[in-house]
């Protein structure tokens, strides 16, 4: 029962006890993924970026930091209400000033039109989405030809997880995540290890290609 409730709050955090504990873990334990997605993104100041399952927006801050020109664009997207009303209220002053936009949704649907982003980057999330393979053609259809994907993950820790309870029924294998999206059409999938303060972190890059 427990673990079933960690496992819920982790996909899907809710306003509430639970909810609030998930957004302090989440703050603590995903900030390095967060700022080296974003770091590894290599984001130019004129690029329009979205980041899939934001949470409190610790990715969102950092991307906005990036975008320095008045062409450049970040796009939010997550399943939490509770998520987005943390992360709405810890960037309103870029989204008021237009810079950023935030969505309540799933990666299956995202409002955005075909070949607008130039960088997507999300940690610790995609194996909670009900369908990879949707989920994965739905990021491709959004990207523009030549647009950079990377994924930020805990190896370690993601394996531990699945061995605890909370993870062990999801679809976490980065290898299966990998060959979706590269049956879905991205090229130069590849995961390597990173160093990020003195901790190791995964990262899975992909590139859309749209020949």
């Amino acid at each position: 029962m427990m673990t079933s409730c960690i496992a819920q709050q982790l996909e899907k955090p809710t306003a509430g006890l639970l909810g609030w504990l998930a957004k302090k873990f989440f703050e603590r334990y995903n900030r390095v993924l967060e700022e080296g997605a974003v770091k590894l993104c290599d984001i130019q100041p004129d690029n329009v970026v979205l980041e899939l399952g934001f949470g409190p927006g610790l990715g969102l801050q950092e991307a906005a930091r990036r975008l320095t020109h008045p062409a450049g664009k970040l796009y939010g997207l997550d399943i939490s209400e509770y998520m987005y009303n943390t992360a709405s209220e810890r960037l309103k002053a870029e989204i008021q000033a237009g810079k950023v936009t935030l969505f309540l949704g799933s990666v299956e649907h995202i409002p955005l039109g075909d070949s607008t982003l130039d960088r997507v980057y999300h940690c610790n999330c995609y194996y909670f989405w009900p369908d990879l393979r949707a989920g994965s053609r739905e990021i491709h259809r959004v990207m523009k030809p030549g647009a950079l994907m990377v994924t930020t993950l805990h190896l370690e820790g993601l394996q531990r997880a699945v061995a605890a309870g909370p993870l062990k029924d999801t679809k976490w294998q980065p290898e299966l995540y990998m060959e979706t999206l590269r049956e879905i059409g991205f090229v130069n999938v590849y995961m390597e290890e990173q160093q990020m303060n003195g901790k190791p972190v995964h990262a899975i890059f992909a590139t859309a290609n749209k020949a």
